[in-house]
């Protein structure tokens, strides 16, 4: 994974610092012994392989190793809970429209957090936030994309998929999550 490419994004805030890990057990789950702190907001994390990655109601969420992006960003923003209601949805459509705008291929979300690709996942999407009253303290984003992924196991071949699986082609991890992150820049209350 090219970090300075992804440094290079056209952001203010949101990957400008980057922790990366050839394996952790989740990105989300050590983001938040770190998220209060001031200093990370606009850090993302990213990992290779996460040996306990977090879906939605306690489900796992797999990351082969140098095929996908396994993400998480700590935010800090600086407006009220309720600001942020469809927040989940929002990003869904951000990540969708940054695949259209790469390479055309449109993504259907499934509410809450999922976007499919020909009916079969291709992305999980899992969002916290820490109040003290009305004020956030911090905001988790973290995502899994299948984007290189070959090898689904017997329990997920039939309802999850990765874009090389189907289109057949390679594509850059960089230039996905660098879009990605402009994207979500873009989301005005979460900066």
């Amino acid at each position: 994974m090219n970090l300075e490419k992804i440094k290079e994004s056209k952001t203010k805030i949101i990957g400008k610092k980057i922790e990366y890990y050839r394996k952790i057990e989740s990105t989300h789950l050590y983001a938040k012994t770190i998220a209060e702190n001031e200093e990370n907001n606009g850090k993302v994390l990213l990992a290779e392989v996460q040996t306990g990655g977090i879906g939605t109601k306690g489900r796992s969420w797999y990351t082969g190793e140098g095929k996908n992006l396994a993400v998480t960003i700590i935010l800090h923003p600086k407006v009220k809970v309720g600001k942020l209601d469809n927040l989940t949805v929002e990003i869904a459509k951000k990540i969708k429209e940054a695949i259209y705008e790469l390479y055309g291929y449109e993504l259907k979300i499934k509410k809450p957090n999922d976007l499919m690709f020909n009916n079969k996942k291709i992305c999980g999407i899992l969002t916290e936030i820490h109040t003290q009253g009305e004020k956030i303290k911090y905001l988790l984003i973290s995502f899994g994309f299948n984007v290189n992924e070959d090898e689904f196991s017997e329990e997920t071949k039939d309802i999850a998929t990765s874009l090389k699986k189907e289109t057949g082609k390679e594509f850059s991890r960089e230039e996905i999550l660098c879009r990605i992150i402009e994207k979500l820049e873009n989301i005005k209350e979460i900066i």
